[in-house]
């Protein structure tokens, strides 16, 4: 039997945590010196960029209005990537820290909602990339009065960029969301299918405040969400809510 005080048992696991943040950071920096050496951090930001470089008419480039902006929003994207890469590490490491605590049913469910979730997030952040950023930019570039060049700042770019990305990723985390509420009991599908209609209106206030002020982008965000509400309703219907019987059983 442990002879452990509660106040021993507490410094372990700020130690454990430690030593879980520790490898996790760890992992990023790998991964993000790797990116520097190879493709290189400009390289990476013109990847991020292509899609608005490809919609600017010939001839105009992006500019820098910082100057340090030249090389820290590089790094902020090399930075970005470098802990995508290294994000199933990070979730390991989450895993194995929280594990011990967890019921079986617990650990069940936890390991497919992290892959399922990582997932999904990368596809939203996909979506805005292929399919929004060049559409979107294509008519804010239609839009430029004659005479106006347009030369967007690299900082504004990449904070416009950051922000749709998770947007969207949080965005295609819906049928999860719906899932989980699902197996916990807090919802039904039933209640679900009846407030199709008040999320429908939610999904296009959320899509207003979120992403710019022009029809095109919040359509981009709005119609994907109600569609992954739908793909939620669906998916719910296969999972077995969980009732106080099942949490004592277990």
């Amino acid at each position: 039997m442990s002879t452990d005080t509660p106040q021993e048992t507490f410094i372990s696991h700020l130690i454990e945590l430690r030593e879980r943040l520790v490898k996790a950071v760890v992992a990023v920096l790998v991964a993000t010196f790797a990116l520097m050496a190879w493709p290189g951090m400009k390289e990476l930001y013109s990847l991020v960029a292509a899609p608005m470089m490809h919609a600017l008419p010939n001839g105009a480039t992006m500019i820098a209005t910082d100057v340090t902006g030249t090389f820290f929003i590089p790094l902020k994207v090399t930075l970005m990537a470098g802990f995508l890469i290294s994000l199933p590490v990070v979730l390991y490491q989450m895993w194995a820290f929280v594990a011990p605590g967890l019921y079986a049913h617990e650990k069940k469910m936890a390991l497919p909602i992290i892959v399922s979730s990582t997932l999904l997030f990368f596809a939203g952040m996909a979506f805005a990339y292929f399919v929004v950023f060049p559409s979107i930019f294509k008519t804010f570039v239609s839009f430029t009065p004659v005479g106006v060049q347009m030369a967007t700042d690299i900082d504004k770019y990449w904070s416009f960029a950051l922000t749709m990305f998770i947007a969207f990723g949080i965005t295609f985390e819906t049928p999860v969301v719906l899932a989980v509420l699902t197996r916990a009991g807090i919802v039904t599908v039933r209640q679900l299918a009846e407030f199709r209609g008040y999320f429908i209106v939610a999904a296009f206030v959320i899509a207003a405040v979120v992403t710019p002020p022009d029809v095109l982008s919040q359509l981009f965000l709005a119609v994907p969400l109600v569609v992954l509400y739908e793909v939620g309703i669906l998916v719910s219907r296969f999972i077995t809510p969980r009732t106080r019987a099942d949490a004592d059983s277990e």
